[in-house]
């Protein structure tokens, strides 16, 4: 059974979270759905795809960053009922920060709905630098889009080279009538740029941290939001890196101990821990350093996960 039908009579009804298929007590279905389409790191783990999530407000599809795999993953979850999720309705993205994971998707994402009957560009919301590496992922694919355009191949409605890219600044990035997405700025270690973004629906308010050290932006933002997903690394794993990396990793990422304070200040109606960096302990380690020092509902997701 696919991951998506296995969890959704089980694990996420037990954790509060909502089901596209069977609504919980036979109340009416929310309108807004988030899906984890890649939970993984820059670690080679055949099970999490590259960092993305989807925020689905009703038939409407809104990604934040795109992973490795992006379009197959949206394609399992579509698959799997949701349709916002079909490669032609993939055309808004918006990215946490431009490091490799979560941007090796991004050609996938320009190329792969193109071919397959997207009919509009693909607009992107992200950092400094987005556009360059836009333009410079569109041109190395030069010759493909020439003989996708001029060899033959049934026309797409619009040349895939025009993608629409915001370089954005804090505050209030995209609105439409559906939903107002509002960029926070996140500490990253180097990054001059990395973002979080608040998703503000009719009926959820959706918290998504990107890659981030620990930062009371995130706790501004939700303050008692419906959903926070956020980054996190085992303490217990930490302290048997070396030191050189719990160097590195603490500039750049959030401990559970750091996330639970975080979230005893937000108070998120459910805390989604994503982009786990777990090393040498275990899943069921890593909820337990979180629970120690907080008390409200949390999950460690998993792709394909909904909420």
């Amino acid at each position: 059974m696919r991951r998506v039908e296995s969890i959704l009579a089980v694990a996420l009804l037990a954790c509060g979270a909502a089901s596209p298929l069977a609504p919980p007590g036979g109340q009416a279905q929310s309108r807004t759905r988030v899906v984890m389409l890649g939970t993984g790191t820059p670690n080679a783990d055949p099970d999490r795809y590259g960092p993305s999530v989807a925020v689905i407000v009703d038939d409407t599809s809104y990604l934040v960053d795109f992973g490795v795999g992006v379009v197959r993953r949206a394609a399992a979850a579509e698959r799997s009922g949701i349709k916002a999720l079909a490669a032609p309705n993939l055309t808004r993205a918006f990215a946490t920060h431009l490091h490799s994971d979560h941007t090796l998707g991004l050609a996938d994402l320009i190329l792969t709905p193109w071919i397959l009957e997207r009919p509009v560009p693909l607009t992107l919301y992200g950092p400094r630098g987005l556009r360059a590496m836009t333009r410079h992922l569109v041109a190395a694919y030069a010759d493909d889009i020439r003989v996708r355009t001029s060899g033959g191949e049934p026309q797409h409605g619009y040349d895939p080279r025009l993608v629409n890219v915001h370089e954005i600044a804090p505050g209030i990035v995209y609105r439409d009538d559906r939903v107002t997405v509002t960029a926070f700025t996140v500490p990253h270690g180097a990054w001059a740029q990395a973002f979080g973004y608040r998703f503000q629906t009719p009926d959820r308010t959706i918290v998504i941290s990107g890659d981030t050290a620990a930062d009371s932006h995130i706790e501004d933002q939700c303050r008692s939001c419906d959903v926070l997903v956020h980054e996190v690394y085992s303490e217990a794993g930490f302290a048997r890196r070396p030191p050189e990396w719990q160097a590195y990793h603490a500039r750049y990422h959030t401990s559970t101990r750091q996330l639970a304070a975080i979230a005893s200040r937000a108070r998120p109606g459910l805390l989604v821990l994503y982009h786990q960096l777990i090393w040498s302990s275990t899943e069921e380690e890593l909820l337990k350093e979180v629970r120690s020092g907080y008390d409200g509902k949390v999950v460690s997701a998993h792709d394909l996960d909904i909420f």
